[in-house]
């Protein structure tokens, strides 16, 4: 089933509904990575929800930004999902691994750690960047950013996070955000009812192993509450928007001193992207031509 992410409403528009599969993305960032089990896991996760995040938002430049602190030995999470379905994100320490948990799962709160604190910085595409920090509560991810929405956004939400991978890699990942509006939030039955049928699931990876596409999970939440489906179908991917280009402006205002000792020392430059692993080079010339920009303008 190919990476996606699907809007619908159900209550009378009372309650949004986004669901987004990563599975493919996921496993891209896996690869790129050299992610361990438990960090493709945790990154997983936290790509997925930050695509959820950004996906109520307006303008087409718009972003979410998570970064996720915690005590454990995973070190940060860090994750950027923008309105146009794209993604990227890395951990701190990818090749930790953990024994997994007595019920089989991934270790992923202790790989996070249960204290730390959680960091949402949303880039609506214009003026400041709205930013809210929240102590995590358990490291699973999907409880931390449940309680972010409650807590800085004051809004009623449910959240399903997962990603499964095994020794053939990443076979399903995704999550499912559903929120009651602001005109419905008082409606204490309806939040109940809600909070009890996510409860209810076993999951969100173990119904796409089922077989089970985002509309028919839906159905099996909201089915008859008068779900309405968005026809559109929006395509997600990783992608990061690196360039050698950028890379020389980063260099650049090193300043003329630090490049011409890159010149004598190293013959060269060489810059890895924390988010997607690209090497990129910059050789004698490059920088001789950076520090000729640099005397030009004085």
């Amino acid at each position: 089933m190919a990476d996606q992410l699907i809007r619908a409403t159900a209550a009378d528009g009372g309650i949004r509904c986004v669901g987004v599969i990563t599975t493919r993305l996921t496993q891209e960032a896996r690869v790129r990575h050299n992610l361990s089990y438990v960090a493709t896991a945790a990154l997983g996760r936290t790509m997925a929800a930050s695509l959820l995040l950004a996906s109520n938002m307006k303008k087409a430049e718009s972003r979410v930004n998570i970064r996720i602190n915690g005590n454990g030995p995973l070190g940060g999470i860090l994750a950027d999902g923008r309105l146009d379905g794209t993604v990227r994100g890395y951990v701190g320490n990818p090749t930790v691994e953990l024994p997994p948990k007595p019920n089989g799962k991934l270790d992923v709160s202790g790989a996070v750690g249960s204290e730390g604190y959680l960091y949402v910085i949303r880039d609506v595409g214009y003026g400041y960047p709205y930013s809210s920090t929240v102590e995590l509560v358990s490291g699973e991810i999907g409880d931390d950013i449940t309680h972010y929405l409650a807590s800085s956004e004051q809004t009623p939400s449910a959240l399903l996070l997962g990603v499964f991978v095994g020794a053939e890699g990443v076979t399903a990942a995704g999550g499912i955000l559903l929120q009651v509006m602001p005109k419905a939030a008082r409606d204490e039955e309806l939040v109940a009812t809600l909070e009890s049928r996510v409860g209810g699931l076993s999951g969100f990876t173990p119904l796409l192993q089922a077989g089970k596409s985002l509309p028919d999970i839906f159905e099996q939440l909201l089915g008859d509450m008068d779900l309405q489906i968005m026809p559109e179908v929006q395509m997600v991917r990783f992608h990061c928007g690196c360039s050698g280009e950028r890379m020389l402006g980063a260099l650049k205002m090193l300043g003329e001193a630090e490049l011409q000792d890159m010149i004598e020392k190293d013959n060269g430059a060489e810059a890895t992207c924390h988010f997607c692993g690209d090497v990129y080079h910059a050789s004698r010339d490059d920088l001789a031509e950076l520090i000729e920009d640099l005397r030009a303008n004085g």
